[in-house]
């Protein structure tokens, strides 16, 4: 098939560009085809020397510091630290200094900023939450603090601007802008290579549970690439109405890429223990839907001095999923906990947001969904991939029942979701979208889908009845309503 020409769709421009090509004036989570949904570049973790304050505070906040001793967090310090010394000053202005040579702002120094704050506002507000958690757990969170100090809400805000993100912790400053190298040789293709940057408990030792959690998802996004290949080539496919093997092997690539992401999402199992991940989550929370912030948290200087709110971290802001979702126009229900999954999308980088509306637009205009069902053999293909959209979700279900649900009975997710219904309303949607589509083969065309389809078919029916009576006994044993009903 002919290329494609995407020039004339701002965010498909650099598509096929050389990332290491590439101005550092572009946010760092330009789309490529190179690295997928990967920054463009490793992580800056060295800033202007203005930062200095910045990079120490930062350095001393983790309750084990990476030389294997108490930082600020292990004696519950570092509000009064930041409270009361000189140890940070407002360093706002400093940010409209970091431009390229051109007097563009230099987003690659900015989005590193930008984690370093989100870091210690996230610590700064939940320590006093961490503090009655670590001595009583029973107690449960408490409030944190319901205000963020000048020299941190600042220049949050004023980075969050730049790289149009809202100031708060959010997926790509705790993870996929996380990470460094031991060996900056090897790069990421092993996963013992990873290391982290910030870490709020343990996580600067990385044979840590924290460190295992961040870095397996960094090791699952490294695989987009060849997804977002396979995705841009299946549009253009099915967009020229091309022979159905250009998009069959458009649709392998994908299969491929998903086969690699999965195997690195099931490693979490072994990178991180279930049982120490509610420790090191009392740093994550947001303050939207969170009993930690019952009216939201003051920014001073900000916002005319009106408490605002903000989603936390979670990894529900990843865009591997929803690439998909908007690839194969998997529907989702008309209720609230699909209007949470709207709301996730903006804190995602502004890059990856206009893709990923780019896809879904694109898909709906050719037809994706019923190019591929009409024909036996995209459409098995086609279940394949939705094969592991389910999958996928159904793994993270798993991580949330047994690295959440059943060690705490606090009622929502870091992001302010609810933590038993709003997965499963995801998980649903697809395993119905499965049902919907094989129901539409006819007896011979199941049969020549092989056993192997066959199978996952039945297993995807049985688990879509498990889940329906597993979410049941979640609602009624925490009161709460099945979003089934």
């Amino acid at each position: 098939m002919a290329a494609v020409d995407h020039s004339n769709v701002a965010c498909m421009q650099h598509i096929e560009a050389d990332p290491a090509t590439l101005p550092r004036s572009l946010d760092p989570f330009t789309v490529t085809i190179h690295n997928g949904f990967m920054p463009l570049q490793t992580p800056q973790t060295s800033l202007p020397k203005a930062f200095d304050p910045l990079i120490r505070l930062s350095e001393r906040m983790a309750i084990v510091k990476e030389d294997g001793s108490p930082g600020l967090l292990a004696s519950y310090q570092l509000g009064p630290t930041i409270d009361l010394s000189d140890a940070l000053p407002d360093l706002t202005d400093e940010i409209d200094k970091c431009v390229t040579p051109d007097g563009k702002p230099d987003l690659v120094a900015v989005t590193a900023i930008f984690r370093d704050y989100s870091f210690l506002a996230s610590a700064y507000l939940l320590e006093p939450c961490w503090e009655r958690w670590s001595k009583d757990s029973q107690q449960g969170y408490g409030l944190g603090r319901q205000r963020l100090p000048r020299n941190l809400a600042g220049p949050l805000v004023r980075a969050g601007k730049l790289i149009n993100m809202p100031p708060f912790m959010s997926y790509v400053a705790y993870s996929t802008y996380n990470y460094r190298f031991a060996n900056p040789s090897v790069g990421t293709s092993t996963y013992e290579n990873l290391r982290l940057v910030r870490a709020f408990e343990h996580g600067l030792d990385p044979a840590s549970s924290e460190a295992g959690f961040v870095l397996t998802h960094v090791d699952m996004v490294k695989h987009t690439p060849s997804l977002i290949r396979g995705a841009v080539s299946a549009l253009d496919s099915i967009s020229a109405r091309a022979p159905a093997p250009d998009v069959s092997a458009a649709l392998h690539t994908m299969l491929s890429a998903m086969a690699r992401i999965e195997s690195a999402m099931e490693a979490m199992w072994a990178h991180s223990r279930p049982k120490d991940y509610i420790s090191y989550r009392t740093f994550i929370f947001g303050i939207t839907n969170q009993s930690m912030f019952p009216s939201g948290v003051v920014y001073e200087g900000e916002n005319g001095g009106d408490p605002m709110s903000f989603r936390g971290e979670s990894g529900a802001n990843d865009s591997i999923v929803p690439l998909l979702d908007n690839l194969l126009q998997i529907p989702m229900p008309a209720n609230p906990l699909t209007s949470i999954l709207k709301d996730f999308r903006s804190y995602r980088p502004k890059p990856h947001r206009e893709f990923l509306e780019y896809v879904k637009e694109r898909a709906d205009a050719v037809g994706v969904r019923e190019y591929c069902v009409k024909d036996a053999g995209t459409a098995v293909l086609y279940l394949r991939l939705l094969e592991h959209v389910r999958s996928f979700r159904w793994r993270h279900w798993l991580f949330a029942r047994e690295y959440i649900i059943r060690r705490t009975s606090h009622p929502t997710a870091t992001g302010g979701s609810p933590i038993v219904t709003w997965l499963p309303n995801q998980l649903f949607a697809v395993m119905d979208l499965m049902c919907e589509v094989w129901a539409g083969l006819n007896e011979s065309e199941r049969v020549g889908a092989g056993k192997a389809v066959n199978e996952m078919m039945e297993n995807v029916e049985d688990q879509r009845e498990k889940l329906d009576r597993e979410v049941e006994r979640w609602c009624k044993e925490r009161g709460v309503e099945s979003s089934r009903k």
